[in-house]
Formats: C-alpha cells, sequence, structure tokens
C-alpha cells in the first residue's frame, strides 16, 4: 500500500437560503386594477405583476406638462421683457428700478419652469409606479391582495406578493472549528476553492457549487461557524427553506493509506487488518482508520507505504500463516 491523493468529504446539514428576495409593496395609492401574473409562476426584472388604477396619474401627468407649457410661456415673456429694458435702460428710456423689476420678473420665470419640470418627472414617477415591475428576476409567489383592493403607499403599504431569485441559491451550513481551521489554511490564498455537494431525491439529483464565504466568528455555545455555499440552479428545483445534506470536500492534497473496506475486519471495538509480511507470513495489525472513501478507508494510523494488506480471503486465514499473495489489479506494491 503507498499513499495517495485523498479528497474527503465531510457530511453536515444545510437549508437553502435566496440569493435575493424582493418585498412588492406599493409606491402610490391607488385600486388595484390588473394582476398579471399566477402564483408560482417565474418573472423577469421590469415585468409588470400589477397594476394600480393609472388615470388619476395619466391626468396628473398631462396637467404636469400643461404647467410646464405655461412656465416656459411666462419665463419667455419675462426674458423678453427684461431684454427690451436692458437695452432701453442705455437710452435712459426707462428707469434703473423698471429693469430691476423686470430682472426680478425673469428670475421667478425660470424658477417657475424648473419647478414645472420637477412636478412633470414626478408625476412621470408616479404613473410608472403604477404599474407595478418585478425589481428582479425569480419566482414570484401569490397575490396578497386581489383587484379592485384600494392600497396605500408609504410605511402603511401592504406587501402584494414577494419574489425569490432562483437561478442560484444559496445553502448555510454550521462546521465545526476543527474543519473549518483544516479547510482554511488548505485556501488561505483565496484562489482554490472548496467543492460542495448537495443531492436530493434519494441521490436522483445532485448539485455541485463552491463555498461562497464563512461567518466571521465562531458560535461559542456549539463551536459551530456558519459556511454558505452557493449553488447553480438553472432547472429552478432548488427552494428557499429546503432542507439537505451537504458534502464538503477537501481538495485532494493530503496523501493517504487507502484500504477497501472488505479488508478491514473487527475485533470488538477495534479495526484490524492481515498484512502479509516477511516471508510471507500472515500478521496482525491493528488500525485506526477514518472517512469512508469510494468503497475503501483512511488509515489514519497502524500501517506505513510499502505494507501488504490482505484483501481476499481473510475469513480463511490467522496470524502465522503462510500465503502465496498476488497483487491486485490496479494495486500499487
Amino acid at each position: 500500500m503507498q499513499p495517495r491523493p485523498v479528497q474527503i468529504w465531510k457530511n453536515f446539514s444545510g437549508r437553502a437560503v435566496a440569493v435575493d428576495r424582493a418585498e412588492i409593496r406599493p409606491q402610490v395609492v391607488g385600486l388595484i386594477t390588473d394582476i398579471r401574473f399566477e402564483d408560482g409562476q417565474r418573472v423577469e426584472k421590469g415585468d409588470v405583476l400589477m397594476v394600480i388604477d393609472p388615470r388619476p396619474y395619466m391626468a396628473a401627468l398631462n396637467q404636469a406638462k400643461a404647467a410646464l407649457e405655461a412656465a416656459k410661456t411666462r419665463a419667455s415673456l419675462a426674458e423678453k421683457e427684461y431684454q427690451r429694458a436692458y437695452k432701453l435702460i442705455e437710452t435712459d428710456t426707462v428707469s434703473k428700478r423698471i429693469l430691476d423689476e423686470r430682472t426680478s420678473t425673469r428670475q421667478t420665470a425660470g424658477a417657475e419652469v424648473q419647478e414645472a419640470k420637477a412636478l412633470l418627472e414626478k408625476a412621470e414617477i408616479d404613473l410608472d409606479y403604477a404599474y407595478i415591475k418585478a425589481p428582479i428576476s425569480g419566482k414570484v409567489g401569490r397575490a396578497e391582495l386581489t383587484e379592485g383592493n384600494l392600497v396605500e403607499a408609504g410605511g402603511s403599504a401592504p406587501i402584494l406578493t414577494t419574489i425569490v431569485a432562483d437561478d442560484r441559491i444559496y445553502v448555510d451550513f454550521d462546521v465545526d472549528e476543527q474543519t473549518y481551521l483544516r479547510f482554511i489554511r488548505r485556501h488561505a490564498d483565496g484562489e482554490r476553492t472548496i467543492p460542495v455537494r448537495i443531492t436530493l431525491a434519494e441521490g436522483a439529483l445532485e448539485y455541485e457549487g463552491n463555498v461562497d464565504s464563512f461567518d466571521n466568528m465562531i458560535d461559542p455555545a456549539s463551536g459551530t461557524i456558519r459556511a454558505r455555499a452557493v449553488f447553480e440552479n438553472t432547472d429552478h428545483i432548488l427552494l428557499p427553506g429546503m432542507s439537505m445534506t451537504v458534502r464538503m470536500g477537501a481538495n485532494g492534497d493530503d496523501r493517504y493509506i487507502l484500504v477497501p473496506e472488505r479488508a478491514i475486519g473487527t475485533d470488538q471495538d477495534r479495526k484490524f487488518v492481515y498484512i502479509a509480511g516477511e516471508d510471507d507470513v500472515v500478521a496482525y495489525r491493528e488500525i485506526e482508520v477514518g472517512e469512508s472513501v469510494n468503497g475503501s478507508r483512511i488509515v489514519i494510523s497502524g500501517l506505513s507505504a510499502g505494507d501488504r494488506v490482505i484483501v481476499e480471503g481473510i475469513m480463511k486465514i490467522q496470524p502465522g500463516m503462510t500465503v502465496a499473495p498476488q497483487l491486485m489489479e490496479g494495486a500499487e506494491p
């Protein structure tokens, strides 16, 4: 047996969390006149979800447009009157007081134009708010209010529905301190990723992702730290709130001796293997085992590089017997 690189996986309990979530609330007052989505439907950013009666806001917009035109007309007239007075002041045809009055009128008219523009912009925003749009892409929830309901804006505005982003999803899980330190030391350079897997539907669905972040402190009560993995969710099956087993893997830089499970015997609470020692004589060797890896066990202690572990026929042998060992296909001497 020779040590070889092994990627170790550890299991943790995790829960899915939305990468992004939005509560949809009205930003203007009015009656809901149209609902344009089905519960659970997938929507894209910018899609219209609901319509609040737009007629009052359309009227306010038209009024603001007219007010702006009137303000521009007054400003144009004030500008002409000012220019006329400015030219006549040089010939003493008008007094300085008249020029000052027309200067003031000109400035006031200009300010009224700016005010009218601001009111027009607000009217445009209010009309746009009457068409409630999805702020993010994702899966929309149920409509909490139906057509015909009067809604308020501001702090008392009700939640109309919610959207959760579902192209990607987070899975949060708690990692013990020792595991955290082991993994973080291996990835201190920030370049290598920590692979993570989750499996659903009794193994029928498997997703692969990476650890996105660790929390900034260890929970002193549990001795764990919250980890967050991120997964692509292109099939939109993973939902926030799902509980699942998370498998977090080391990068495979460490080397271990692996022994097939079938070669390991149990003697009360001890694990052992038989090895073919000098002159092919069977010897008993107590071992300490670690994680299971693809049908084999990591040997933490008890074996050295070059030991020949007997894999087949262990029920037929005992220490002291002489055997004729043969190298297994694919095994390293």
